[in-house]
């Protein structure tokens, strides 16, 4: 399997790329990463350098994969966060670009936009041109409980709206979404949801809650939710193996008190997760 992963980058520490590619080669996936920026480090520490860079270059850096002739053995585009809009852009032609090469590619968008707490945290524009343009371009959308609100402007603080906002999304475009973390008034104060829907049937994944505040755990299960529902065609098998690999890293970075996940320390849950959880129709 080949996958063109368009997001950010940091030197220091794990969120976008430097999430998402590790995990999926640790899966034996060819990884072609481009960078959307490429920063020192996460935003979250307050202070950071490096640089956002535009549309033209992610095209010229396709096109030059393209000039190579292995877009048309792409099995698909992964793409999280974006900088600007015009990157977005960019991202679905790319997404054209392999899908005219080979049809069967499958785009998965993260949306990344912002999350509870922090609220939105991205640059004007993207908001719309995720809601406008890269839902309907997307087979498959990762949105978080906060991104899925603003997606839709639909209320989810129940497990049928949740499912509501989900078939709202699905009417535009994705045919699998997965909510990377919901909160409803059925969720245990100690756990926390994800929820995926394909053709019109849902299922929920339940973990318990760890007590930690780091960033990047989205780009990962994206990303490993990506590879196996491109390698297995089902979504409930992709979300109990996405879902206890993050929790299993999630898990030891707590154990561990590290600010930053553990994405090399604890490979190993990518493969062969330490804990798995039942896979429960909603």
């Amino acid at each position: 399997m080949q996958v063109l992963s368009i997001q950010s980058h940091v030197a220091y520490g794990h969120v976008g790329n430097a999430s998402a590619v590790f995990p999926m080669q640790r899966l034996g996936v060819e990884v072609w990463p481009i960078h959307t920026v490429q920063f020192s480090n996460h935003t979250g520490y307050g202070a950071w350098r490096g640089r956002v860079f535009d549309g033209p270059a992610i095209e010229e850096l396709v096109a030059g994969i393209g000039e190579r002739g292995v877009l048309g053995t792409c099995d698909g585009v992964l793409s999280g966060y974006m900088g600007s809009a015009d990157i977005g852009t960019a991202i679905l032609h790319a997404v054209a670009a392999v899908r005219a090469v080979n049809p069967k590619a499958l785009y998965c968008c993260d949306p990344v936009m912002g999350d509870i707490g922090r609220g939105v945290y991205v640059r004007p524009g993207i908001p719309d041109f995720m809601r406008d343009q890269a839902v309907p371009a997307a087979d498959i959308l990762t949105p978080n409980q906060f991104e899925l609100d603003a997606l839709t402007g639909l209320p989810t603080g129940t497990l049928a709206e949740a499912k509501a906002a989900v078939l709202a999304l699905q009417a535009r475009g994705p045919r699998v979404v997965l909510v990377t973390s919901l909160i409803t008034d059925a969720t245990p104060a100690d756990a926390i949801d994800l929820l995926a829907g394909e053709g019109g049937a849902f299922w929920l994944l339940r973990t318990p809650r760890l007590s930690l505040d780091v960033n990047g755990a989205g780009d990962c299960i994206a990303a490993l939710f990506f590879v196996h529902y491109a390698r297995t065609g089902s979504a409930t098998l992709a979300l109990g193996m996405a879902g206890a690999s993050v929790y299993g890293l999630l898990r030891r970075t707590a154990e561990a008190g590290s600010r930053e996940i553990l994405t090399v320390a604890a490979q190993d849950e990518f493969v062969s997760p330490s804990e798995t959880f039942p896979v429960v129709p909603v």
